[in-house]
């Protein structure tokens, strides 16, 4: 079966259109989950997606459907990523899989298919501003925890409200929850975020494996006071402790304990050019490809927290906010994006992704893989994060050869 071209200028056109909503003074992009400008973000797409026809549908977590949801009767295949990004994030994190995977479905729409093609964005992904990362794939893949008594946002938002407004219900939640008999597979693509393909000149990655990923959410309580006549000894002074722990985090892969540790989100109280800080409020992220070795960091990072705050006398609370396990993708599914790749004579390189996704939750429910595209200079989260025109077109035309081989024919998952 012929495969279609994607349209260059439609796909490059609903990314730069998307780039501009939640732009921020910077060059970047602010569109946190399930704030007003991820809202709008999700309202381009559904007008896109009806504008060709697609069906749209937002189930009770949130996740926005462009086209068929899974349901009796059928496998379907799905594509897809997400909307969301971290605050003064780039054009393409998430945003290129959603745009990739509608634009597989529209193309693929008039085909006569063995199993339907549907493309979805997962809500809240991120966590950058309601502190529930992969909301929408923990939700479709049964595994989301119960939340807090009443869930709020870091700027005092409920969640329930928040998710009524994109078209949810907190309620009705676990009605959200995708049953693996009617699924065939997850593919998602993505910029990869780190610098292999572009150091190896090659402009396909297929991956392998995804790292799991721990966060701590940590309080450093001290006693604020003031600067000027507060003696030095007997301080408690909460952001020198943070500052500390801060090291301490850096140094566990140093150490051996992980692959990756960061400290990327700290608050002060009070925040004040004259005043010692009494409280701090830091997240500790850490990650692995070996799941063992995860929570033995996690627990590593709790014991040098607790260290730090009893030499410092000041005292602490670690909470486990978010967890993700380790997971490998599917073989078959591997196998079809190289044979997609081949008949193309796209070059491939099998890697490893040291960012989280929602393919890593999807893997608990269905056969689950990921296509990378280079990241210029291998960065991302930042406004300069980018990747040539050329190397986005070449990912979703992959994708969308190899949704059409898997479509026509399941049997090259086994």
């Amino acid at each position: 079966m012929p495969t279609p071209p994607v349209d260059r200028a439609r796909l490059l056109r609903r990314l730069s259109e998307l780039a501009q909503i939640g732009r921020s003074d910077s060059g970047g992009v602010t569109r946190p989950g399930f704030s007003p400008a991820d809202r709008e973000a999700r309202h381009y797409m559904i007008r896109e997606a009806e504008n060709s026809g697609v069906p749209t549908a937002v189930d009770a977590a949130g996740n926005l459907w462009l086209g068929p949801r899974p349901h009796p009767g059928t496998t379907t295949l799905v594509l897809g990523s997400h909307l969301d990004t971290v605050i003064d994030a780039g054009p393409l994190d998430g945003v290129y899989g959603v745009v990739a995977a509608l634009e597989a479905v529209e193309n693929l729409a008039p085909l006569d298919l063995a199993h339907p093609v549907t493309a979805v964005a997962f809500a809240n992904e991120e966590g950058a501003l309601h502190p529930q990362p992969f909301w929408g794939s923990l939700a479709a893949s049964g595994q989301l925890p119960a939340p807090a008594a009443v869930p709020t946002a870091y700027d005092g938002t409920l969640l329930r409200d928040a998710l009524t407004w994109a078209g949810g219900d907190l309620d009705a939640v676990q009605q959200a929850r995708l049953d693996p008999d009617q699924l065939l597979a997850y593919l998602e693509l993505h910029i990869e975020q780190g610098p292999v393909l572009e150091q190896e000149s090659i402009p396909i990655g297929i991956v392998e494996a995804i790292v799991g990923r721990v966060q701590l959410d940590v309080d450093v309580m001290g006693a604020a006071g003031h600067a000027g006549t507060t003696p030095m000894p007997g301080r408690a002074d909460a952001l020198a402790a943070a500052a500390e722990i801060v090291l301490a985090v850096e140094g566990l892969p140093a150490d051996g304990w992980c692959q990756v540790a960061t400290v990327g989100r700290l608050e002060a109280s009070p925040n004040s050019p004259n005043t010692i800080v009494g409280l701090v409020r830091l997240t500790v992220d850490v990650r692995d490809t070996d799941e063992a070795q995860l929570h033995g960091v996690a627990d590593e990072a709790v014991r040098r927290i607790e260290t730090i705050a009893q030499r410092r006398t000041v005292k602490v609370s670690c909470t486990r906010a978010a967890a993700s396990r380790p997971v490998l993708t599917n073989t078959g599914l591997r196998r079809s994006i190289a044979a997609a790749a081949d008949r193309r004579a796209m070059p491939t390189l099998t890697l490893t992704s040291g960012a989280g996704h929602d393919a890593q939750m999807m893997a608990a429910v269905t056969p689950t893989a990921m296509i990378f595209v280079p990241s210029i200079g291998g960065v991302s989260h930042v406004p300069h994060e980018d990747t040539d025109p050329g190397d986005l077109v070449l990912g979703a035309q992959l994708l969308q050869d190899t949704a059409l081989a898997i479509a026509s024919h399941p049997g090259s998952l086994r």
